[in-house]
């Protein structure tokens, strides 16, 4: 966000491949370097994103719902991180603890387990639902997602 490139030429756009692969791999090291091994993001990542984690030793999370964001940043404390320009040097401003972090495969869907540490009264438990057909998952999720909704709001402090 807030950069702007405009290509003009096949010289232009090869430049700019290698100016965009070279800010993928600084952010990524930055990340490491600031002890973060696990990268949760809302949107999905580039191929050349995906290669310097995988490089650097950093697992990455993709594509969570503005819900599964909010819930985090709740359980632990920490507010979203988003760059803003060319800001490449600065410092990590807020990360969580993990306990643990694992793969996990639910039938044909490749899922993870990530325990989180809680900066609040909350303490997060584990709940993998099941069914024998999609519809009914769906059901179930859509049914714990009103549940977990109602229990953001009751974290919310009244003005």
């Amino acid at each position: 966000p807030g950069v702007e490139l405009v290509v003009g030429s096949e010289r232009q756009h090869r430049a700019s491949l290698r100016w965009c692969t070279g800010r993928a791999e600084a952010a990524v090291k930055r990340l490491r370097s600031g002890g973060v091994r696990l990268l949760l993001s809302s949107v999905k990542q580039q191929e050349e994103v995906i290669y310097y984690a995988k490089l650097y030793g950093v697992s990455v999370v993709e594509c969570l719902s503005p819900e599964e964001i909010a819930l985090i940043c709740e359980i632990t404390g920490v507010s979203p991180y988003a760059p803003f320009g060319d800001d490449t040097r600065g410092g990590i401003p807020e990360a969580a603890v993990a306990a643990f972090c694992q793969p996990l495969l639910l039938g044909s869907r490749r899922c993870v387990h990530v325990g989180l540490s809680s900066a609040c009264a909350l303490r997060p438990h584990c709940l993998v639902l099941c069914a024998p057909v999609d519809g009914v998952n769906e059901q179930h999720a859509a049914a714990l997602q009103g549940a977990l909704t109602m229990l953001q709001q009751l974290f919310k402090t009244v003005d």
